[in-house]
């Protein structure tokens, strides 16, 4: 067989799937584990959205392809949301398109703006595709400090003069993943006057916009006045409305840089299923209050973790939103924490690391496993971390 390409010599193994082997292999011994590393929503959609899906899937005529830009009532629904929500106004035929997931349209806008040589803006704490992306471009993701003192929101101040002049694209994510940091419209003001006067394409990858706490609901980027020109923003399904195995987000604002992330998107994708499209704009139509009560469960695995963090050796902040907690580990390395937490008490976590340089010292927990899991797994890290002690 011939050699891989260069770029993906230079590619790491993806943390969640080294992850997963390590589970395969104990669970291939008998050992069951359970998984805090992987933000995977263990509830189901609304059950309109599946009946939405099973009824579509039962038209005959719906089974051929949906088009590369997808069908003009999910975009249209898309559009609708969006003045609903955010009170921001979009042309569904220009500045709306669906994704595969935000994932697919993360990478895809890398191989759409950069080339060998460029550069993105990438905070040094983020979802690991902003910078994976850039690579697979040949291009190279430049580090922007995320810090506890500053709400880990990106400093602009803080970036060379020489950094922004080379940029192509400049990424941020709030509520985060996978601080749980949470922004507002003042500091989307900022970084979209940087990006505007740096000739930066700014990208707000909003997933978890709909997973929030304590009655705090997040903005978006697109409220900022001038954003639709200068910028673009990517939603999931996946997380907003428990449908991560469904594959589809949108990304919308620019009705340029859409243009251009379509040229790529049609040359490798075929867009989805349209019984998908049907059901998510029953999604999108999804009461309030089903949203709430979600957001409560998590809430309350949230707060019970909170809790425990003192008695396993970790500390964090309480977020505000995602599906995450950002825990520093106090007493020992990550490393060997995260070892020894999945070979004696049988619970994975993500290491902060796999998130960028600034994740050393620190921890990813999901709230997205069961309540009787969850139970399984805070008191076998409790009988483990006090045995060690």
């Amino acid at each position: 067989m011939p050699s891989q390409s260069a770029r993906l010599e230079a590619l790491p193994v993806y943390v969640f799937v080294a992850i997963g082997e390590r589970i395969r292999q104990l669970e291939a011994q008998g050992i069951p584990v359970v998984r805090l590393d992987i933000g995977n929503p263990d509830m189901p959609p609304p059950s309109a959205v599946i009946e939405a899906l099973a009824d579509s899937a039962q038209q005959a005529k719906n089974h051929g392809y949906a088009g590369y830009r997808g069908t003009a009532s999910f975009r249209q629904a898309v559009a609708r949301y969006y003045k609903r929500r955010f009170g921001v106004e979009v042309n569904p035929e220009t500045q709306v398109l669906p994704l595969i997931g935000s994932k697919e349209g993360i990478v895809n806008l890398s191989l759409a703006y950069l080339d060998s040589g460029d550069t993105a803006l990438v905070p040094d704490i983020s979802y690991p595709s902003y910078a994976l992306g850039a690579q697979l471009a040949g291009a190279s993701p430049v580090w922007v400090p995320l810090r506890t003192e500053n709400g880990y929101l990106i400093d602009v101040s803080a970036i060379r003069p020489d950094d922004a002049r080379k940029a192509k694209l400049m990424w941020v994510n709030y509520p985060n993943n996978p601080t749980g940091a949470t922004a507002d419209l003042p500091f989307y003001q900022q970084v979209l006057d940087f990006c505007a006067a740096n000739d930066i394409l700014l990208v707000s990858d909003n997933p978890y916009v709909e997973v929030t706490f304590d009655h705090y609901t997040a903005p978006s980027v697109l409220q900022v006045p001038g954003a639709l020109e200068h910028s673009i923003e990517f939603v999931s399904f996946s997380k907003s409305h428990n449908m991560a195995g469904w594959r589809l987000g949108a990304a919308v604002g620019s009705s340029k840089a859409l243009s251009t992330l379509l040229q790529v998107k049609s040359n490798v994708d075929s867009g989805h299923f349209k019984a998908i499209y049907d059901a998510a704009i029953v999604a999108l139509d999804t009461p309030q209050s089903w949203i709430d009560q979600r957001n409560l469960v998590y809430q309350r695995r949230r707060d019970r973790l909170m809790k425990v963090l003192p008695e396993i050796g970790l500390e964090a902040q309480c977020p505000k939103g995602s599906l995450y907690i950002w825990a520093k580990v106090l007493d020992m390395s990550v490393d060997d924490y995260i070892e020894q937490a999945l070979m004696k008490a049988h619970v994975t976590f993500a290491p902060g690391t796999a998130y960028g340089p600034g994740g050393d010292g620190y921890l990813r927990i999901s709230l997205g496993v069961d309540d009787q899991e969850l139970d399984v797994a805070i008191q076998n890290l409790k009988s483990w971390y006090a045995k060690r002690s």
